[in-house]
């Protein structure tokens, strides 16, 4: 168990060319190419559901991402959910995070069809994983099978938690919505207001249970861009195989602890741990950038137990 953490101060389309464009000078002739802008990096754009392709550039958040896919297509940013890379499925393995591959395709899911469910709350797990797309739409990104809201076939990976007993959860962090659907008491009714990812009439499919965790990408081209919350976007080496096994596993911890999936949020994590010496100086670089979350002690030191492993090789 850790000693005093919180003791401390907080202080593609299937044709695909190349995606990137830059606007740098070519280096002179037996010089290394400099490294691309972020700003000046264009990246190709459709709507999932079927559109013309769109180009995005000038972007270094999530939030301003959005901006840029809704003013290529004319629509309201508040209306796209989440966007996958390379697929216009909605796939929760090609979900975008924080890495963006240079040559990756980007589609955007926008909002469509609406519907509410009454469920009888009959177990206190109700067997959903919850993220979000960083600017406030928290949605569904696994269900657990054989779970109790895997029996409730209205309710589907990809679907968007609008309200939970006409509450509106628009505005909330997937972490709180889940804490929201843990606290529901057991024996009693509850109403989800749900919006499911528009889809074209040719790309309806079965219900899926979301993707499994071996089989996620963190990234897909040797460099790729960062998004970040704080500071201007960057552009970044993949992160080594012994990086993702470490993302992976922590990705597993924020589901255990907190009943969510953020592979951009378990990233953070294991970046904030890279130079640190031991579990304190750990939470509180944790504390310093992502202060918000509260992450009880036995978290953090099961975090720092895991990058350890990764480095050791024992993942």
């Amino acid at each position: 168990m850790p000693l005093g953490l919180r003791g401390k101060k907080k202080d593609k389309a299937k044709e695909t060319s190349k995606l990137v464009e830059s606007e740098a000078a070519p280096a002179p002739r037996g010089e290394p190419a400099p490294a691309p802008v972020a700003s000046q990096l264009q990246f190709h754009a459709q709507l999932a559901h079927g559109s013309a392709t769109g180009r995005v550039q000038g972007f270094s958040s999530a939030r301003e991402l959005y901006d840029r896919i809704a003013a290529a297509f004319g629509i309201d940013p508040a209306q796209i959910m989440f966007c996958t890379l390379n697929t216009h499925k909605a796939d929760m393995d090609k979900l975008l995070g924080a890495q963006i591959g240079l040559e990756d395709f980007i589609f955007a899911h926008l909002k469509g069809q609406r519907k509410e469910v009454e469920i009888l709350k009959t177990d206190n797990m109700l067997g959903l994983t919850i993220t979000d797309n960083g600017v406030g739409c928290a949605f569904i990104k696994r269900i657990k099978e054989g779970s109790l809201m895997d029996q409730n076939k209205m309710v589907c990976v990809g679907d968007h938690i609008q309200a939970i007993n006409g509450k509106n959860v628009s505005d909330r962090r997937h972490y709180e919505v889940a804490k929201m659907l843990k606290d529901l008491e057991k024996g009693r009714m509850f109403k989800l207001e749900l919006i499911e990812p528009k889809k074209a009439f040719e790309m309806l499919e079965p219900r899926s249970k979301g993707g499994t965790l071996p089989e996620a990408k963190i990234s897909r081209g040797r460099e790729t861009l960062r998004l970040r919350t704080k500071g201007p976007a960057t552009v970044e080496e993949t992160p080594t195989e012994v990086e993702e096994k470490a993302i992976k596993k922590v990705d597993e911890l924020l589901e255990t602890y907190m009943g969510i999936r953020d592979i951009e949020l378990a990233a953070t994590m294991v970046e904030a741990g890279r130079d640190k010496k031991n579990p304190d100086e750990f939470a509180v670089a944790l504390d310093e950038t992502l202060g918000d979350f509260a992450f009880p002690d036995e978290f953090v030191f099961d975090v720092w137990g895991a990058i350890g492993d990764a480095k050791q090789g024992r993942l």
